[in-house]
């Protein structure tokens, strides 16, 4: 049974959720043009499993996975948005609702992954939050019962976007790369530096991530 709909926060989601609050901002434009190309760079592949992730924290990737994904339903997509930050989540705090049960239930099989789903205010998005945080979040990432989730999650979505731990923080996003249909790299302007970006572009490449592009967020106009 999917859980209650989570309510979004309205103290932060001004600046987190453009896509859903303000459709017409020119933000949210970008978002759904971001939304487009990523289905263009797929070559008449399906690009069904997402991971957003990031060199470094504070480089807005939560804000662009969760942008994306709305972008995503607004088109009329079935789309799961899971919170993979286990040692850091975000996502609970932009759609006003608790960590636990979530993902790290989910892998320590205590739960169903349809039991820990919860419905969102925005049509056709439903939400995954991290669950409480696990000694062992690496492994359990890299585990068979996390591949099992991400081919349930396909099998009944239309897009399952993932958002990622930074990947020169943690290896946790490494052990998905390869596990998913395609990464985009989140760069935040201004604060990514030259070596930052190279030195997780070459840690996704080596872990066999397809990346299919770079997001550059906070730009100034």
């Amino acid at each position: 049974m999917v859980r209650e709909r989570a309510k979004i926060s309205k103290t932060i989601v001004n600046r987190s959720l453009v896509s859903y609050m303000n459709p017409s901002n020119p933000i949210a434009e970008q978002y759904r043009t971001i939304r487009n190309n990523i289905q263009f760079a797929a070559d008449g592949r399906t690009l069904r499993s997402l991971i957003v992730t990031s060199p470094a924290e504070g480089d807005g990737k939560s804000t662009a996975a969760i942008n994306l994904a709305v972008s995503m339903a607004q088109r009329g997509e079935k789309v799961l948005l899971i919170d993979i930050n286990i040692r850091n989540p975000m996502l609970h705090k932009i759609f006003n609702s608790q960590t636990s049960p979530g993902l790290s239930n989910v892998l320590a099989n205590q739960l169903s992954l349809v039991e820990a789903i919860q419905l969102t205010e925005v049509e056709g998005l439903e939400l995954l939050t991290s669950g409480l945080r696990q000694q062992n979040t690496t492994d359990l990432l890299d585990s068979k019962v996390m591949k099992e989730l991400i081919e349930l999650a396909e099998s009944r979505y239309d897009r399952v976007v993932m958002d990622c731990p930074p990947v020169l923080t943690a290896p946790d996003t490494n052990v998905l790369a390869n596990k998913c249909d395609g990464v985009v790299l989140v760069l935040s302007s201004g604060k990514s530096t030259h070596v930052e970006a190279l030195e997780a572009k070459q840690a996704l490449a080596f872990a066999g991530a397809n990346i299919i592009g770079a997001l550059l967020n906070k730009k100034k106009r």
